[in-house]
Formats: C-alpha cells, structure tokens, sequence
C-alpha cells in the first residue's frame, strides 16, 4: 500500500483529500505543519508528500529545504500546493527541490489522485457499489462518483457562505478601526489566515471564481503584513473592495456551470512607459490581455472604434488629463457604462477618490502593488459578467 502524507494547515482541505486518497486505496497521514511534518515524514517514511507552501510557523519553501538536504529523503516526491499570485514563493518552491508544483484552484480531489498516480503508482482500491432500487449493487463509474463528491462538496461549501461573509467583514472592520501598526498587522494576519482557508475550500470545491479573487486576496495581505510600508489608504480601499466584492461572489457566483473566468479585453492609457508595463504585468498576473497606448487621442481612437471591458487611465496626461478623457469616452455610445480606474498618485489618493470625478469608477494610487491593481482588474472584469452589455 503506497504512503502519502499530507502536510497542509487547512484541517477541513486535508480531511477532505486524505478521505478521497484512504478511499483509493492509499495510506495517509495528516498534519498542520511544517515542523510536525518533518517529524512524521521520518518515522512514517511516506512515498510522497503532500505540501502547502503557506504554513504556520515553518514555510512549505523551507520543508522542501529540509526535505532535499536529508540523504534518505532527498529523492522523494515532493507535490506542491501552490498560490498561482504568489509567482516568487512558487519558484522559490522549484529552486528548493519541489516535483510538482500545482494550483489549488485548478487540483481538485480527482485530479490530485491522477497526479498521485502517474507519481507513485495507484493505490490498493477496490470497486465501490451502491444499491439500485432493486437492491442489486452496481459499480459506480469513476466519473460520476467524482461528480457526487464535487457535488456534495460544494453544497457544503455554499452552506458555510454566510458565516465566512460574517467573519470577513468582522476581520475587515477591525482592520479598519486598528490605530496602531501593531493592531493593524495583527488584523491583517487573521483576514490572511481566513482568505487563505476560503481560497482552499473554494478550489477544492469547484468555485474558480471565488478561489481565483480569494487567492488574488490572499496574496496582498500577505505583501502587507510582510510590507508594513505599504499598507495605505489605496491598499486598505483594495482590500475592503475585494471583501465586498466576495460577498458578491458568494450570491451570485456559486453556479457551477458558470465557474469559467470570462474573456475580458483591456485598455491602458499612460504616458509613462515603466508605470503602463506594470499595470500590463499586473494584468497577465491574472492572464488578463491588455493594450496600451500612451496618448489619450490615439486612446480616443480606439476607443471609437472597438468595445473594451476595463479601461485604466491615467490622470496626470500632457494634452489630455484622465478625466477629460473619461468624460469624452462617455459620449461614445460603446462606452457609457464601461468601468473605468483612474490610476494617481498616492499624495491626491484620499482628494481624487473622494470625489470620483468625470465618470470613474474606481481609483488606485501609485506607486501601487501588482497584486493590488490585479485585484481591482479581477473585481471589475467579474461584476461585468453579472451585468448585461451596454
């Protein structure tokens, strides 16, 4: 019987696979840390392991280390869970010694098995039967078991919605209230700790679109509570978004026959070079294409000519000022409605945002974090598949 052991701190994602890989055949071990993990490794002797990068106390990257550097261990195979906005920890992962690095939104249960298997080999499963109404027992295709599992999973998962909402909000407001860096990074910490098990619970139940913006979420309170420097009123203002914009997600994104992340095209108006190729960066972050241009008529043109579903603009332009380029993209008939983020510098954040001005929608400050603005891009480019085109 092959050994796997799952290091992971999430106790409702670990029970979870180690229920779907015990039924498979395989004997698993669980644990919610890194150092205990390491512990268990060596007295349970697994023939892979399991691994979520973000753990308490001892990061997955330094388990890896830690793994490889031990002779008897040093070829194991090391599956890696993986936040896909969190690129540096993810190669961080590889350089360390990782076999298999994959997204948390994209391995549910079944394909972590297939991912075992081609690994390890198979477990020793045997079929599984239900009972027809006739009471004769027939095997139960691996395919619609999957799907029950998904299905139950995600029922579950969607009951549990409310009480998450309510635990955001209350982190949030805390946060929001906090007086003292202290205070603020304590707050910040306990809304990652809940993002990262939403992230979780969300992927491995099917729901792509709350798992994508939770594991976007995710990474920005992780940059500021690493980053104290950072937290500001634009980052604080991206965050209370992405919360309101979950409970969203939570009443209207749960179908799962809606779960695809829509086709979205972009626009970026900037006349600085380095600050449009980091808006583009932080776009592609989310495999969101863009293009650019860096003179508002030439925008203007554009603009004319073709429909896009976000347009960033910058506000101090030579010849054309964002929001007179806002206010003249509202006459066009294919863009009345279409969201618009100013993006400005962070001295007239708190001014300009307060005011929303020429028909924006929303306001970044810079120099902003990618991950930051990947998030407002996220928020809009979402909203719009729930909202009919103009």
């Amino acid at each position: 019987m092959k050994k796997i052991l799952i290091i992971e701190d999430d106790q409702i994602v670990a029970n979870i696979y180690r229920n779907k890989l015990a039924v498979e055949g395989y004997q698993v071990e669980v644990t919610l840390d890194g150092e205990g993990g390491l512990k268990l490794m060596r007295n349970f002797r697994p023939d892979a392991i399991v691994l979520d990068l973000l753990l308490p106390r001892m990061s997955g990257v330094d388990v890896i280390r830690e793994i490889r550097s031990e002779a008897e261990f040093s070829r194991l195979p090391v599956i890696v869970f993986s936040n896909t906005y969190l690129t540096n920890l993810v190669q961080d992962a590889w350089k360390a010694g990782a076999s298999k690095c994959v997204s948390k939104i994209n391995c549910p249960p079944k394909e972590l098995l297939e991912l075992l298997r081609q690994t390890v080999g198979g477990g020793d499963s045997v079929p599984h039967s239900r009972p027809r109404s006739a009471g004769k027992p027939v095997v139960m295709v691996n395919g619609d078991a999957d799907a029950a599992f998904q299905a139950d999973l995600r029922k579950t998962f969607i009951a549990s919605l409310p009480g998450t909402l309510g635990a955001l909000r209350a982190s949030l407001q805390s946060l929001v209230k906090s007086d003292t860096e202290v205070a603020r990074l304590k707050h910040i910490h306990e809304l990652y700790r809940r993002v990262h098990a939403l992230n979780g619970n969300a992927g491995i139940s099917g729901l792509n679109q709350i798992a994508h913006l939770a594991a976007a979420l995710e990474a920005l309170l992780k940059e500021l509570y690493e980053k104290p420097k950072n937290i500001n009123a634009s980052s604080l203002r991206t965050v209370a978004a992405a919360v309101d914009f979950l409970g969203f997600l939570f009443e209207r994104g749960t179908q799962p026959e809606k779960q695809e992340m829509p086709p979205a095209n972009i626009l970026v108006v900037d006349d600085e070079l380095i600050s449009r190729r980091a808006i583009i960066y932080a776009l592609e972050k989310a495999q969101l294409p863009s293009l650019n241009v860096d003179d508002p008529n030439a925008a203007i043109q554009m603009l004319s000519e073709r429909q896009f579903d976000l347009i960033f603009l910058d506000v101090d332009m030579p010849g054309m000022t964002g929001y007179e380029l806002c206010a003249r993209l509202r006459r066009l008939p294919l863009h009345q409605k279409t969201p618009v983020v100013f993006v400005t510098g962070l001295s007239d954040f708190d001014n300009r945002a307060s005011s929303m001005m020429a028909g924006g929608n929303d306001f970044i400050a810079k120099p902003f974090l990618f991950i930051e603005l990947t998030i407002k891009a996220l928020i809009h480019v979402l909203r719009g598949k729930f909202q009919p085109k103009n």
